[in-house]
């Protein structure tokens, strides 16, 4: 059984302080009383998906609940408690994740959040969480150019906005391409532009090719389903546009006509809205 992933394990046998898994290896795990429900799920050779970490007095424990990151992962996790050692950080679970401070990117304050991977120490034997989110992600060697993936917005930098690709590359979306507000820990979709020689990629949030043109015309056409009406048209600034809508100006226009050529839409000096 791994440390900090979820096991499929097979129940050995049943006592008063819970129920005790074990692998193919013959290890065992307890898997405390309180995640036996309903009863009849837990019986003597079921097998069952646990996530398996240390408790508090370094004992190896699981639990039928599902943590916010898994061994490797990247979450947006939320400091609460800060002492001399290090930070404490939610990731779902009753037991904290302890943080040191030299895993800290920047110094951890309570009451924020930060991106947090999940890392298991080999001399230790403990998981632990890191700030440090460059030290596990790894050059992209797939083909990934033109294709749709999901993404963690990391931290602005001078050339534009860090994200974490798909849990595993370093990508970057160019000041250019920001076409709305980003903020670190927004889970988002973007799309790849290029994979550069290094492994990382280059990023953009509107979709390539003509579809950007069918993404545009769809999404402006559920926001009036859903509004009824919008309050921009001709004469609304760029920046209005972008922080209504996430769109350019340019693409705007372009969608409005289109739809207004499928007679969906009217436009009055106001606003546009569903006929």
């Amino acid at each position: 059984m791994q440390l900090g992933r979820i096991n499929k394990l097979t129940i050995n046998r049943i006592t008063p302080p819970g129920a005790y898994l074990h692998d193919f290896k013959g290890d065992e795990v307890l898997l405390p009383k309180k995640y036996l429900d309903p009863p009849e799920d837990f019986q003597v050779g079921a097998a069952v998906d646990v996530f398996v970490f240390k408790d508090s007095q370094n004992r190896i424990v699981s639990t039928t609940e599902n943590p916010h990151l898994l061994l490797g992962t990247v979450a947006f996790l939320k400091v609460v408690q800060v002492n001399m050692y290090g930070a404490f950080v939610d990731w779902g679970l009753d037991k904290n994740l302890f943080v040191p401070f030299k895993e800290q990117a920047q110094k951890m304050e309570e009451g924020n959040s930060y991106l947090v991977t999940l890392r298991y120490d080999n001399q230790t034997d403990r998981l632990f969480g890191s700030s440090k989110i460059a030290k596990i992600l790894e050059p992209c060697r797939e083909e990934l150019a033109e294709t749709e993936v999901k993404c963690l917005v990391w931290h602005a930098t001078d050339l534009g906005t860090k994200v974490v690709v798909n849990q595993r590359y370093e990508g970057l979306i160019f000041k250019n391409q920001v076409n709305r507000i980003l903020r670190t820990g927004d889970e988002i979709i973007c799309f790849v532009q290029k994979v550069r020689e290094d492994g990382k990629l280059d990023l953009q949030l509107d979709p390539l090719g003509l579809e950007k043109y069918d993404h545009a015309y769809s999404t402006l056409l559920k926001l009036l389903q859903e509004r009824k009406e919008l309050f921009l048209h001709d004469k609304s600034s760029p920046e209005e546009i972008n922080n209504e809508i996430g769109m350019s100006k340019k693409l705007f226009k372009q969608t409005v006509g289109k739809l207004l050529k499928k007679k969906l839409i009217e436009m009055t000096e106001e606003s546009i809205r569903l006929k």
